[in-house]
């Protein structure tokens, strides 16, 4: 499951590949960006695609959310303390969900459209991986070829306007979030993370059908780039 990942490229080469009509995002800082960063993203603004930013971790289903207060509640009432669960259940927070692999999913379904569809640009992306000692390190993947900083697209899902609790000591916010895909891996990715990899677009057509197509024809993007498609940096 990708938890970071790199974005090095300009707003002006974003927005050429993406197609965006304009932006809102100023200058960009290139950096690694982690789960609950705010980042860019390309997404539908009335009928143009705006280049603009939003908060990484789309949000988790109440059946977690469910559990997660659930437990919470049962640590209170172990150390003896009275709760009030329907006000921890609203206050109970979810940091998000990064990465989408089950989309017939009844959370998921309604923000497949369209308009709830993203790319987020990135230039390589990192897998959990071990070294010689068996310690962790991340394993950083780009696309092959001779751009030092190829920039592509993750396919993205993306919600305006979301209200929930991100962090307990910032309370209730109101955030644009995004997530994006995930697949079975290719290879080199496969030998370092078996179970999935980003759904990568790396061409204008597989863009344009990603923001704009049914989902019936959308959903045949989310699947693997060829092997040997990606290098480790």
């Amino acid at each position: 499951m990708c938890n970071l990942y790199r974005q090095r490229s300009g707003p002006q080469a974003i927005m050429d590949a993406a197609r965006a009509m304009r932006s809102d995002v100023g200058n960009l800082a290139p950096g690694d960006i982690y789960p609950d960063y705010s980042a860019p993203i390309v997404r539908w603004d009335g009928d143009d695609r705006i280049l603009t930013t939003a908060r990484w971790g789309l949000p988790s289903s109440r059946k977690a959310i469910l559990e997660n207060a659930t437990r919470r509640a049962d640590r209170l009432r172990a150390k003896g303390q009275e709760v009030d669960f329907p006000k921890l259940l609203e206050l109970e927070p979810d940091s998000g969900t990064t990465n989408v692999r089950n989309t017939s999913s009844a959370h998921w379904r309604p923000w497949l459209r369209p308009v709830n569809r993203c790319l987020v640009p990135f230039t390589s992306f990192s897998e959990p991986g071990r070294d010689a000692e068996g310690k962790y390190r991340p394993v950083w993947f780009e696309l092959a070829g001779d751009d030092p900083e190829p920039l592509a697209f993750f396919a993205g899902i993306h919600v305006t306007d979301w209200t929930c609790v991100r962090k307990i000591k910032t309370g209730m916010e109101t955030c644009d979030l995004f997530a994006f895909l995930t697949t079975e891996p290719s290879e080199p990715v496969k030998s370092v993370h078996p179970k999935a990899m980003p759904v990568i677009l790396t061409e204008p057509e597989e863009i344009e059908v990603w923001m704009n197509a049914p989902w019936e024809t959308a959903r045949e993007l989310q699947r693997a780039l060829p092997d040997g498609a990606l290098v480790i940096q």
